[in-house]
């Protein structure tokens, strides 16, 4: 591509606008969202409206309805800037550690009043539009975590051949289980039981990933110890 020849400065044409981070848009969005946020902690998604929204934020309701079109926008909304946050899974120096000090962080997100979060994960059931947005935030959120499996396989704690989202889900799934589902009081001693679990599964080969298959198709065999045959000499 070529560039175009230099113009006087007054026929230039004028640079396209650029949206300011912090400027208007910004704050309107951030004052939206956190109503939005206000709103589903207090009154749940059946009571969540984009009218009691913009008065809560502020702003005037045909802004409202222009950006976010009604409720499911605004739903996708709040998740798509969770996701555009800088948080990093905790870093202890053992995968037990890492995987206990992330689960800490997600009971005390399930278990905070007002409770946001879930309230957005239950709202998700009930707008596509949410849905989606959550499903995003899941991806970029397991995404992240993956780092806790690399650094253990570093560390020498994990084999290289290890399926880093099975672990991840087996060691976070009780807490979801058991303040979700079953609707438990939290147990402090969860977090670390589950990471501990998780990991000694681990370990023992729970979540290796399959040995790669040969030319025809199948794995390639092994004697008694699960060392490949027919090797060559070393």
């Amino acid at each position: 591509m070529t560039s175009p020849a230099p113009q006087p400065e007054d026929a230039r044409p004028a640079p396209p606008l650029r949206r300011r981070p912090g400027g208007r848009t910004a704050r309107i969005r951030t004052q939206v969202l956190d109503a939005v946020r206000a709103e589903l902690g207090e009154h749940g998604y059946d009571g969540l409206t984009v009218d009691a929204v913009a008065a809560r934020a502020g702003v005037n309701r045909a802004t409202v309805y222009r950006r976010w079109g009604d409720v499911g926008g605004l739903l996708a909304d709040v998740l798509d800037a969770a996701g555009e946050d800088d948080w990093q899974p905790p870093d202890t120096g053992s995968l037990s550690g890492d995987l206990a000090a992330l689960n800490h962080e997600i009971q005390a997100s399930l278990t905070a009043h007002p409770p946001i979060v879930t309230a957005l994960i239950a709202a998700s059931f009930r707008s596509e539009k949410a849905d989606r947005a959550q499903q995003r935030l899941w991806e970029d959120r397991y995404a992240r975590c993956e780092i806790i499996v690399s650094r253990a396989i570093r560390r020498g704690e994990l084999p290289p051949r290890i399926d880093a989202r099975r672990l991840l889900i087996s060691a976070t799934a009780p807490l979801y289980h058991q303040l979700l589902l079953l609707r438990t009081p939290p147990d402090p001693r969860l977090p670390e039981h589950a990471a501990r679990t998780a990991a000694l599964a681990a370990f023992a080969g729970a979540f290796a990933e399959p040995p790669p298959t040969d030319a025809i198709g199948e794995p390639p065999p092994t004697d008694a110890m699960g060392e490949p045959l027919f090797a060559g000499d070393a």
